[in-house]
């Protein structure tokens, strides 16, 4: 008796496994190691306080001071009985400093009470140079 194996089931066999090996090997493309996402770029800070008070604020007799810019950086000017005035004002904390002839000045929020000034009395919201300078919203 034959025991040997046709050669139509040995090739058989030999394709079969061949395939099978084929089929086990991760056929993609290798692929780059994922970059880390990108940090989220940092929050702006907040705007300062003092850039609520952008806008005009009245004195008695047609004076005013007027905020114009924002972010910390303002244009100030001030209208007295000589006639209006600009300057370079920054904020710091809860105030905006100003130079003016000379003289480092500081605006600050206030009420008509603490301007010194009986044309302000009773107003609420207002800003203050000095005793005797304010301007309130009407």
């Amino acid at each position: 008796m034959n025991t040997s194996t046709p050669w139509h089931l040995t090739a058989a066999l030999a394709l079969a496994l061949s395939l099978a090996a084929c089929g086990d090997r991760d056929t993609a493309a290798p692929t780059a190691p994922a970059s880390p996402a990108p940090s989220p770029a940092p929050a702006p800070p907040p705007a300062p306080s003092t850039d609520q008070w952008i806008g005009q604020w009245n004195g008695p007799e047609g004076t005013f001071v007027r905020i114009t810019g924002g972010n910390g950086h303002y244009d100030v000017t001030v209208q007295n009985l000589d006639g209006p005035r600009t300057f370079v004002g920054m904020a710091v904390g809860d105030a905006i400093e100003f130079e003016r002839d000379g003289k480092q000045e500081v605006l600050r929020a206030s009420n008509g009470e603490q301007t010194g000034m009986k044309w302000l009395a009773g107003k609420k919201d207002c800003l203050k140079v000095r005793t005797g300078e304010g301007y309130c919203r009407d």
